[in-house]
């Protein structure tokens, strides 16, 4: 069975997590450093509302990640909170664990208040939708082209 945890709650997974994410996107960010992106996710680690990521386990293994941001945009700085860093391992990708963290995200962000939630994506912009996203935009990132989509809480 697939457990949905905090990183407050998992730390040891922050390092892991970090790696997998600086793989997976710093062309985006070229200029962030891994220890960079290991120093900003020790706020999560403080238990704030906003960052919080979540990670997905089975068994004690990690299997992914998704977090809520204040900004992961830098060419937006108006639009806030984020859905950020959604990430699941190779070997477990089309399981819906991914879908299974984003829901969790989201209810997180209704459940505090939030009113819209934000996400872009250079490739997923058809599983978002498939969870209720939004368009919002369809633009360049660092050179990459990236759909910019919002889901609205009531």
């Amino acid at each position: 069975m697939t457990l949905i945890s905090t990183l407050k709650d998992k730390p040891h997974h922050l390092r892991p997590l970090a790696q997998w994410h600086h793989a997976e996107w710093s062309y985006l960010n070229p200029h962030r450093s891994l220890d960079a992106r290991i120093e900003e996710m020790q706020e999560d680690l403080e238990g704030k509302v906003i960052p919080t990521t979540y990670v997905a386990e089975q068994d004690g293994e990690l299997l992914g990640s998704a977090c809520i941001l204040a900004d992961d945009m830098s060419s937006h700085p108006e639009l806030s909170p984020w859905l950020a860093s959604v990430y699941v391992a190779e070997d477990h990708r089309k399981k819906g664990i991914g879908s299974t963290l984003v829901k969790r995200v989201m209810q997180h962000a209704q459940e505090n208040g939030v009113k819209r939630l934000y996400l872009y994506t250079p490739d997923q912009a058809q599983l978002y939708a498939g969870l209720g996203w939004q368009i919002f935009s369809e633009e360049l990132f660092n050179g990459t082209p990236v759909t910019i989509m919002s889901v609205d809480f009531d």
